[in-house]
Order: structure tokens, then sequence, then C-alpha cells
């Protein structure tokens, strides 16, 4: 039964009649039996907090629990229930189909006939396709069930939109450090004896956790198989004896886009440790380093841009680096990469010209160059006016000849604007004394 939910080789035991007999896991065995008991998520349960306000009102409605693993979702699932009188069902849909949903509603019709409810708990409800969601739509309109989801993705891009509206939708929180610590506490009172570990090593324990309640209820239960004599367990040894739990990230989704969003922001706010963090997290969550590499590329030139026109080069340079190192000392052009972007100075001024520049010729068309900005390699071109009153901007004094190169029927525009940091401040320099100079041919009637 490796890889099985908790919850289900809970019911697995209720339904075989082993549940007072079995061994069972310590998690299972310390789930809170009221709502009061639930840990770290006082923002939903607590006084006034919404889901209190729901039950205070008696009016449970469909809700989708979103939130990391082992924070509660399934708890408090079957807690409301029990608040409700409410017969609690559990799917999960990683292993129900639509068969498995039938034989649930076929159920539900058959308390409601006697005068029963139900709720209906999915846990990773965002596996179900849009056709299984869609399933749900006239027994949670009609009541038969009160539906009650669980996902670890984002709902707003995991679940159907008609199902969004007839939910509520609450985030529960990874559980804080104080948290983590009190779950040990009551482990530790169940167990009837401390756990055998230092100061250090408890610490160390919960940083493991990763916020995970069930995951730290887990290793502190490998904790207690060892001899009760032992020396207390320092950090150091720690990991021989307890699984490390790794980041929870999925490259394919949410948490993808959340880190690479830290990443480039804490760049761009020259925060250089935590932009050297969030890149380690990507690497260790398993992240593509040459998916790191094109984002580190787009930000030397989105957000270093010309306050540092070495940034992109060298951007270039550390990605070259790491096709010819490869792993793991590719990493270190990586690292060295986020640190020369996160200190370097910054102006993202020629990036939004040229967004300036796309929406100005989007709006005006077709508009042609002024005939002084194009060739007339051939006869006809240049019977048409091609290349008239073109001056070769080398063969002037002071190698400019302050033409005009805006179509003949549109303004000039000012699009870049340099920043006054790095050298952007040398380039507003130039742009002035060419803009000078144009202005001084102009009034010369030139």
């Amino acid at each position: 039964m490796a890889g099985w939910p908790l919850a289900a080789m809970s019911d697995l035991f209720q339904s075989a009649g082993f549940e007072k007999d079995a061994p069972r896991p310590l998690a299972d065995r310390l789930r809170p039996k009221s709502l009061d008991e639930v840990v770290g998520q006082d923002h939903l349960l607590g006084e006034g907090a919404p889901l209190q306000r729901m039950l205070n009102a008696g009016r449970l409605s469909s809700i989708i629990f979103w939130g990391p693993p082992g924070v509660g979702k399934t708890t408090i699932a079957r807690l409301l229930a029990d608040h409700g009188d409410l017969d609690f069902e559990q799917i999960s849909a990683i292993f129900s189909g639509v068969a498995d949903l039938r034989k649930v509603f076929e159920r539900a019709k058959a308390r409601r006939a006697a005068g029963k409810g139900t709720l209906l708990f999915v846990d990773e409800i965002h596996r179900f396709n849009k056709a299984q969601q869609d399933g749900f739509l006239p027994h949670v309109e009609s009541g038969l069930i009160t539906l009650i989801g669980a996902t670890t993705e984002n709902p707003s891009f995991e679940l159907n939109a008609a199902l969004l509206s007839r939910a509520q939708v609450f985030t529960l929180h990874r559980l804080d450090d104080d948290t983590l610590e009190l779950l040990l506490q009551r482990a530790e009172k169940e167990e009837g004896r401390d756990l055998p570990l230092t100061l250090g090593a408890r610490s160390a324990l919960r940083v493991m956790a990763d916020g995970d309640g069930r995951f730290i209820l887990n290793l502190a239960e490998e904790l207690f198989l060892e001899p009760p004599d032992r020396p207390a367990i320092e950090p150091k040894d720690l990991g021989a004896i307890v699984q490390r739990r790794a980041p929870v990230y999925d490259k394919g989704q949410e948490s993808h886009y959340n880190l690479a969003s830290a990443l480039q922001k804490s760049i761009r706010g020259s925060d250089v440790d935590a932009a050297l963090y969030w890149g380690a997290r990507m690497l260790v969550g398993g992240e593509d380093p040459k998916f790191i590499l094109r984002r580190l590329v787009v930000i030397a030139s989105e957000d270093v841009g010309n306050a540092d026109p070495q940034a992109l080069p060298i951007a270039i340079a550390a990605k070259d680096a790491y096709e010819f190192l490869g792993q793991p000392e590719g990493e270190i052009a990586i690292g060295q990469l986020i640190a020369y972007l996160g200190s370097a100075p910054k102006s993202n001024r020629s990036h939004v010209a040229f967004k300036k520049a796309k929406a100005t010729a989007r709006e005006t068309g077709s508009l042609a160059p002024p005939p002084h900005a194009m060739n007339a390699p051939t006869k006809l071109m240049k019977s048409l006016g091609y290349s008239d009153g073109y001056v070769y901007d080398h063969d002037t004094e002071g190698g400019f000849a302050g033409l005009n190169y805006f179509p003949p029927d549109m303004e000039r525009q000012r699009f870049y604007q340099p920043s006054q940091f790095g050298f952007d401040k040398e380039i507003a320099k130039r742009l002035e004394y060419w803009a000078r100079k144009r202005r001084n041919k102009e009034e010369d009637g030139h």
C-alpha cells in the first residue's frame, strides 16, 4: 500500500474492522477530533473567520481547499461532515473514475431518501478532467451532495469556471515552525516519552518537514523506533535516520512560475541574496537549468538593460559556460550570473521604449519611410524619388547630417528616455547631444 494516502489507509482499517486492533500510524492517532484541535489554520477556523461564520450560520456550502500537502485539508473536511451531521464519503481523483462517482451519487440518493445528507470529499480534485468536473455540477446544484475538493494546485488554472462559481475557495497555509513544534509535543504526549533529539536536531527536524504536519509526525514516528537509552541525536546524524523531504516544487505547474517570478523580482529589486536563494530553490527542486538561464538572459536585457550593457553578453557567456561544463560545475556559472545581475544597476528604459514603439507601429499602419531613408537600386525607384535628399553622415562636419527618419506624415516621437543609473546616464548624455545638434540643424534650415 505504499503511496496510498494516510486517510485512505485509515478508512481501509475501519472498513475491515481492524481499527481497534491494528497498529495505526502516529499521524492517524493524532488526527484532531474536533475543529478546535486543528492547528495552523486560524485564518479559516478562528473566531470570526470565514469557515467559523459559515458554521455559526448553519449553512455549509461547497468548498475548495487549496494548500500544500499535510496541512489538514482531509481532516477539516471530515470534521465539517461531523459538525453538519452529514455522512462522509471520500474519493481520490487519482484512483477514482466515472464509475466510482456514479456509485457515490447512488449512495447519496439513498441517504437523502432516508433523510440523511452527504459530504463528498474529493482529494486531488484537479486531477479530474473537464467532463468529470462537470459531472459534479447537477448534484451540487440539487443539494444531493455538499462537495469539498482538495487541491495543491491553483484552482484558477486547474478547475472549471463553472465548478468554481458554485464553491468557495479557501486557502490553507503551510504550517509554521511553532505549529510544527506543537505537533511534536502532541506526539511526545501520545507516546509518553520525549523524542531523542538535541535542541538543534529538533529544530532541523522541523525544517526538514517543510510545513507538512503529516510528514513531521511520520518523521517523529521513525525516531520513536530508536532505542530509548540512546544518546540524543545531533543535527549531523539526523539525515541518516530519517528521510529528508524534497522541497515542494512542481516544475510544470504554479510553483514553477512562482519561483521564477521570485527570482526575477529579487534581481530587479537588487536583493542579491534572495535572488541566489530562489535560484537555488529552483535547482534543488529539479528545475531544468536551461530554463533558469533563459530567464536570466531575459532579465539581463529587460531589467538591467543599458544601465550595464555588459549584462547581456555576460548572461550569454554563462549560458555557454553551462552548456560546455554541464552538471554540476555549470551551476557555478548560474550562481555567478545571478550575483552579477542582482548587483548591477538597473534600467528597463530600452524595454519600455521598444514596447511604446511597437504600440505606435500598430497604430500608424503602413506609413512609408521618408524618401531619403530608402535606397534606389533601379532607375524606376530613382525616378520615383527614392533616396532624394539623403546626406551621407560620415561626409558631413561632425559626422551628423541631422535628417529626420520618421515617416513624413508622422510627428517625431520620443520613445527612449534613459534613466540616470549606470551606463544609462552616459546614453542620456549622448541622446541629448544628438537632439541638440538636430535642433540646431533645423533652426539653421538644413
